[in-house]
Order: structure tokens, then C-alpha cells, then sequence
């Protein structure tokens, strides 16, 4: 870990020069050839024994010789400045001091007489030639006994070489370049090219590093760690941390040793550096002696004086002390004040912590409810359009078969309009003629199906104990029921949509999944207890019925509120919305608004858009008056729970309005051509059909004012009872008015408003007054 360090340079001795070297040898008569190492040693040492050059500019360096000493010649000018006691032309300490501006204490000045002695006493004379034959090479064999001098006269005129020297010396250095036998140069090794080991390629001038003399373990070993041994017994590590402890101690002596020889050149190279002034260098000033002032004279103060001023720092300290205490209670109290505060800041943190922690669980369970809902929600739609469908089947039978009767009664009345009118072929799915079918049969057919209705109606009724009045009981009927084919076919289908309801949920088996009283009620009555702010705030009652929508539709696949006496506050969905709107703490304030009504909330947004298509896919007939008082009692219900100006509202009003125009259509349509035809027949059966036509007319006239007694005059409804008995009924009427249109029609005019009479045509107007 610690090497070991070169020894230090022996003492620095007076260096000798050859003449001395040459004098010892010839004194002693021997002559002892030297080994290169001893010669490169000495070659060194005399490198580093050399003296520093002089500091003067104009003079060499100094010379070892025989005691001769240079004597550096001055001209008179530069005599005549070194007198002066503070020499002009010193250099300055630096740049900054530097000026070239002419000076009034003796500076020379360049005039064109100075200029004229610097030029007189410049040399410009050349240089002596030198002698083609002389050669200035120096032979540095170390293997000569001696190392000859050659003495080179030194000339101070320039020598300019003549143009045979320069070509005798190029064609003697390119003979030696071309034959190599002769060693004439100077050679920078301090050994023989012949002792050294020439390499695998000695005709090449390209050494390579491994081809050198030795590789440089051996000369570095000791630093290279290439002696080191690795101790491995007991006595061997003792002897290692003996030599190792050892030359820890030498390296620190050395360290503490200071070299004479070393500093001074330190400082030498200092100086040489340039001017700077240290701390150490500089002189310490003289000290002078300053006797001690003496102090003036003062009075002998006085008790009065004296009493004041103790009085007045008293005052000061009683004010200071009364200043002192109040900061101190401030400081008592703002402490105070900043526990308190950090009481509450750790609630707050203890709250949002809790806050945080419930949010992330309420997010990850919302997220699971959304996954619930992507899957189920799919399969309840598709079975809510099925049962439209269904409902739309069925009306499209009953109206067809209506149709067909009034037909029927219109052709014993104003004449049959088959005889004269052009009757396409049918064509089947295939494109098959079918065979025509001759109407008188398929009449005669329809009205013994309508007489066996009648009969099973009839019977129904006494088994009821309901009683009617025999002549309304003809043709006031609504007849809506199906043939027992179709209600049976409508039967299965309505169990089949129940089962398919059931059986959504029947994969689910979490409970909080399959009853949202105990999944969505727990987790957003939680939030409502816990941070009702943000829970009003973020609308959380809109939210849980967003979510609540489709166990509530669910629940109601199926429900046709025209054929069942269920309500919407008889279904679950209805007692758990009101159940959990009620369960709330007495501290808090009564909440007001659709965040709060979540039942309305729930009507409005998912029962009634429901019940609005259920009413235009037919389940709604418009000739019966128990269907009208079941839709009368409906709507007084949404009424009651999203108000009457609600648009939702308005909106199931509008679908109700939409069924009562389409049968007024139908039934201008299909009587327009018949009046327009107008060739009566005699036939018996025309006054019982007339009669069963103006006793239809008149039940759906009793439903239309019914429901007109409900709504008021909004969305038409005084339009379509003008329609009505205009177009429908004062036709029919007019064709048997002595046998019975007139008696029929006077009891329909009874129960029209006012306000509708007025605008009846002149007949009906008539009856009236």
C-alpha cells in the first residue's frame, strides 16, 4: 500500500568543467573506460549542477572556469543612470504602472541624436566564414576513454555560409544517408547500437514497445508491487506489518524533514515569476511611543442628579418589564391559538384520510356496479322491445277486426262497395295467386264470430251479477277481446317475458347486486351521512336513481297498468326510493328539490317514458271506459309526483291525445268512401246495424269527454269531439234518422260541452236547443 521512496539527490556540489575533468584525468596517467550508465549519471548530475542562467538582457550565461570572472562592460549612459538614486527606466511592477509617457525626472528621451549613438553602436558586421573542412560535431561514443572538446570559435559577427559549404554538407549527409558506415552524427543514446538487442526486424527504424530493452519491471519494481509476496503463515504477516508500520514511519519522517535545496529553488522560481508582495516579506512597522493621554477633569457629581437618573432608568425598566410581560402572554396565547389550530389541522387530516379512503372504496364498488349494468342492461331492453311488440300485435288484431265489422254494418247501410269496385289479386309469399274469397260468405262468417262474442259476454256478465241495459247492451260493448287462439298465444307470450325477467338476475347471487336496497342504499346513504355536501353538491340522489333505473324496470316488464290493478306506489322500488328519502337525521334541514324527491325523480325519468310507449302500442283502447278511468287514476298519480307543468307530464298527455286521434282518423277514413257511395239497398238488418254503429260512436264519445274532464281543452281534444260528430256520427244518423239516428244522436249531443256545440253543424246544433 506504501511504497517505498527514491532516495533524495545527493548535495548539489560545485560542477567542474571539462578543462578540470581533462586535468584530473592527465594527472592521474591512467585512462579508465567508463560503463554508459556511469556516463548518462554523469551527463545528468552535470545537467542538474548547471547554473541559472543570468538575469540580464544583454549579457550570456555565466561560465565555469578557471577563475576568470566576466566583467560586464557599461556605456556612459547607462553609468550615468545607475548614479541616479531612483533610476527612471526601472521596470514596473505591472501592467498597470506601465506609461510611455515622457517623464520630467530624468527619462531619456528618443530625440535623433540618441537614436544616432543606439546605431553607432550597433555591430553590423558579418561574420567570419567558416572553413569548409571544419566540422562542429560533437562524437558522444561512451566508448572512447575521454569525452574530447571541440573548441568552436564563437565570433560576434554574423557568418553567413557560403553556397559550396551548404552543398558539401548536404552531399555529405546524404552519403552518410545512403552507406550508414560511418557514426557521424550526434548520437542521444549514451550506449552502443551494437550492445543494444536490434528485435526481430533490425534493418527497420520502427521500434516497437515490447522490442525496447527490457520492459521496465525491473527498473520499477519496487513501485509496481512486482517483488511483493503474499504472507500466508502467522510469522510472515507479523514480519509484513513490521515492514509496513515501518515505512509508514520513514514516509512520515521524510514528510516532516524540510529540503534546504528544494525550497530554495522554489523560491528561486518565485522570483523569476515576477514581483508580488507577501505577508512574510513584508518589513514590520516601527513602533513609536505615544505616552498616555491624560484624562480631562470632571465634577464631583451630586445626590440630586444622581436620584433622577436612577428614577428615570427605573422608569425605563418598568416599562420595558410591563412591555416584556405583555409580549410574553401574546406569545402564551398565539402558542395557545397554534395548538388549537393544529388540533383541528390533525382532525382535518384524520378527516380527509377517512374521506380518501371511503371515496377510493365507493369508486371501486361503482365501478363494479357499472360492469354489472353494461351486462344486464342490454338483455332488459331487449325484452322491454318484445313486449311492446307484443302489445302492438295485439292492438293491430283488435282494430283489424273492428274495422272489418264496421265494414260490415256500413255496407247494410249505404250500399256494399265490393259490387263496384276493382279487387286486385292476392298474392302469397311466394307469389301465388291466392283464390278470392267471396265477401258475402266471409261477411256471414264474421257476423256469427260476433254473435258468439256477444253470447260469451253475456254469460260472462251473469256470472258476474252485472246487469246492463239490454237496448245500450247491442254494439256498446267495446269488444276487445281476442279470439281463443290469439289470447292464448298472447298469454304465453306474456309468461315467457316474465320468465326471461326472472331470469336476468338468476347468475347474480351477490345480494347487494340483486336487491339495490342493500348495495345502492347502503353506499350512497352512507355518502348522504357522512359528507352531505359533496353529496348534494355532486347530485348524488340523481345518481342513485341513474342506478336504481334498472331494478325499477325490471320490476315493471310486464306491467300493463290497463289490465291490472297494481299502482306505482304498490311496487317495491317505490317503498325503497320513500323509504330511503325518510331515513334521514332530525339535525339536518328538510330537503327540498329533485335531489331529494328521489320517487319523482324515478317517475320522471324512467316510468314515464315507459308508460308513454306502452300507451301508443295499443294497450290503451280508446272505446273502453274501464281503460280510461284506469289512465285517468295514472296520470293523477304522475301528476301528483312531478306536478302538472312538468314536461314528462306533458309528454304521457300528448301520447294519450296521439291514440284518441288515430281512431278518429281510422274511422273518417273508413266511412268517407261508403257516404260517398251512398246507394242504399233495402235490407232488414240496416237498422240494427245503424244503431250498433251510432252506440260505438257514442261509448268512444262518453271516453273521449271523460278524458277531456281530466286534461281540459289542451292538445285538441274539442277538435277531435267536433271531428267526431261531424264526420262520424251525423252521417250515420242522417241514413236512419226516423228509426232510431235521431233518438241515439240527441243522447250523444247531451253529454257534448257547450263549447263544442257551438261549433257542430246545423242538424246537431239542432238537438241541442
Amino acid at each position: 500500500m506504501f511504497k517505498k521512496p527514491k532516495s533524495r539527490l545527493p548535495p548539489r556540489g560545485r560542477e567542474r568543467s571539462p578543462e578540470d575533468i581533462s586535468q584530473t584525468t592527465s594527472e592521474k596517467g591512467e585512462s579508465v573506460e567508463e560503463s554508459p550508465i556511469a556516463l548518462a549519471a554523469r551527463l545528468k548530475n552535470k545537467s542538474k549542477r548547471t547554473k541559472p542562467k543570468s538575469t540580464l538582457s544583454f549579457g550570456g550565461d555565466e561560465e565555469a572556469g578557471d577563475g576568470e570572472v566576466f566583467q560586464v562592460k557599461k556605456s556612459n549612459l547607462s553609468q550615468k543612470l545607475s548614479l541616479n538614486a531612483r533610476p527612471a527606466n526601472v521596470l514596473p511592477a505591472s501592467l498597470d504602472q506601465a506609461t510611455i509617457t515622457p517623464r520630467s525626472n530624468g527619462a531619456p528621451v528618443y530625440d535623433q541624436a540618441y537614436l544616432s549613438q543606439l546605431k553607432a553602436n550597433t555591430p553590423s558586421s558579418r561574420r567570419a566564414p567558416v572553413a569548409e573542412d571544419h566540422d562542429a560535431d560533437i562524437s558522444m561514443d561512451p566508448g572512447e576513454n575521454n569525452i574530447e572538446a571541440t573548441e568552436i570559435s564563437v565570433d560576434v559577427d554574423t557568418v553567413i555560409p557560403s553556397e559550396s559549404s551548404i552543398l558539401s554538407a548536404k552531399q555529405r549527409r546524404e552519403r552518410m544517408r545512403t552507406h550508414g558506415t560511418e557514426d557521424d552524427f550526434i548520437s542521444l543514446s549514451v550506449t552502443k547500437r551494437d550492445t543494444v538487442p536490434q528485435g526481430p526486424h533490425p534493418e527497420s527504424r520502427l521500434v516497437r514497445e515490447e522490442d525496447e530493452l527490457g520492459e521496465g519491471d525491473d527498473e520499477y519494481a519496487e513501485y509496481t508491487s512486482a517483488q511483493e509476496r503474499i504472507a500466508l503463515g502467522k510469522k510472515s504477516k507479523k514480519v509484513e506489518a513490521s515492514k509496513r508500520k515501518d515505512a509508514m514511519q520513514e514516509m512520515i519522517a521524510d514528510a516532516d524533514e524540510e529540503d534546504e535545496e528544494t525550497m530554495e529553488w522554489e523560491r528561486e522560481q518565485l522570483r523569476r515569476g515576477g514581483p508580488f508582495s507577501t505577508s512574510h516579506e513584508a518589513s514590520p512597522a516601527k513602533q513609536v511611543y505615544k505616552p498616555a493621554a491624560i484624562p480631562t477633569s470632571t465634577a464631583i457629581p451630586s445626590l440630586g442628579p444622581a436620584m433622577d437618573r436612577l428614577s428615570q432608568s427605573l422608569t425605563a425598566m418598568t416599562m420595558s418589564h410591563g412591555t416584556n410581560v405583555k409580549a410574553a402572554a401574546a406569545l402564551v396565547d398565539e402558542r395557545e391559538q397554534l395548538d388549537v389550530r393544529e388540533t383541528e389541522l390533525r382532525e382535518m387530516i384524520a378527516k380527509a384520510e377517512a374521506k380518501r379512503s371511503w371515496f377510493a372504496a365507493f369508486k371501486e364498488w361503482v365501478e363494479s356496479l357499472a360492469t354489472f349494468l353494461d351486462e344486464k342492461f342490454p338483455k332488459l331492453e331487449k325484452l322491454e322491445d318484445e313486449y311492446i311488440s307484443v302489445l302492438k300485435e295485439r292492438s293491430e288484431i283488435i282494430a283489424q277486426r273492428r274495422q272489418a265489422d264496421d265494414q260490415d254494418d256500413l255496407s247494410l247501410i249505404f250500399g256494399s262497395l265490393l259490387a263496384t269496385a276493382d279487387q286486385s289479386e292476392g298474392v302469397d309469399d311466394l307469389g301465388r295467386v291466392l283464390p278470392r274469397v267471396n265477401p258475402v260468405t266471409v261477411r256471414r262468417e264474421r257476423e256469427a264470430a260476433r254473435i258468439a262474442r256477444r253470447l260469451r259476454r253475456k254469460r260472462e256478465r251473469e256470472t258476474r251479477t252485472i246487469t246492463t241495459q239490454l237496448g245500450r247492451e247491442e254494439g256498446y260493448s267495446t269488444d276487445s277481446s281476442l279470439p281463443p287462439s290469439d289470447a292464448m298465444d298472447y298469454r304465453s307470450a306474456m309468461e315467457r317475458i316474465a320468465n326471461d325477467g326472472h331470469g336476468v338476475l338468476s347468475d347474480v347471487h351477490a345480494a347487494e347486486f340483486r336487491d339495490p336496497s342493500l348495495g345502492l342504499a347502503k353506499w350512497f346513504g352512507g355518502w348522504r351521512r357522512r359528507f352531505g355536501d359533496s353529496y348534494t353538491g355532486a347530485w348524488g340522489g340523481l345518481g342513485l336513481v341513474g342506478a336504481w333505473e334498472f331494478w325499477a324496470r325490471l320490476e315493471l316488464l310486464g306491467w300493463n297498468p290497463f289490465e291490472t290493478s297494481h299502482t306505482l306506489d304498490e311496487f317495491s322500488w317505490f317503498t325503497s326510493l320513500h323509504e330511503y328519502c325518510g331515513d334521514k337525521d332530525d339535525d339536518l334541514e328538510p330537503d327540498t328539490g329533485p335531489n331529494d324527491d328521489l320517487v319523482s325523480a324515478m317517475i320522471s325519468t324512467a316510468i314515464v317514458p315507459l308508460i308513454c310507449k306502452v300507451v301508443e302500442a295499443g294497450a290503451l283502447d280508446s272505446y273502453s271506459a274501464l281503460d280510461t278511468r284506469n289512465m285517468i287514476n295514472l296520470a293523477e298519480q304522475v301528476e301528483a309526483s312531478i306536478g302538472h307543468d312538468n314536461h314528462k307530464f306533458q309528454m304521457l298527455l300528448k301520447s294519450v291525445y296521439s291514440v284518441f286521434e288515430r281512431s278518429v282518423s281510422t274511422s273518417e277514413s273508413l266511412i268517407a268512401p261508403f257516404v260517398a257511395f251512398n246507394r242504399p239497398v233495402f235490407n232488414p238488418d240496416a237498422i240494427a246495424a245503424r244503431q250498433r254503429l251510432l252506440r260505438h260512436a257514442s261509448k268512444f264519445l262518453d271516453t273521449l269527454i271523460r278524458w277531456r274532464k281530466y286534461t281540459g281543452e289542451k292538445l285538441g281534444i274539442d277538435d277531435l269531439c267536433i271531428r267526431h260528430m261531424n264526420n262520424i256520427v251525423l252521417p250515420i244518423a242522417e241514413s236512419g234518422w226516423d228509426v232510431g239516428g235521431e233518438e241515439i244522436t240527441r243522447e250523444m249531443i247531451a253529454i257534448v260541452p257547450h263549447e263544442v256545440i257551438c261549433a257542430l253543424k246545423a242538424p246537431l246544433n239542432s238537438l241541442a236547443s
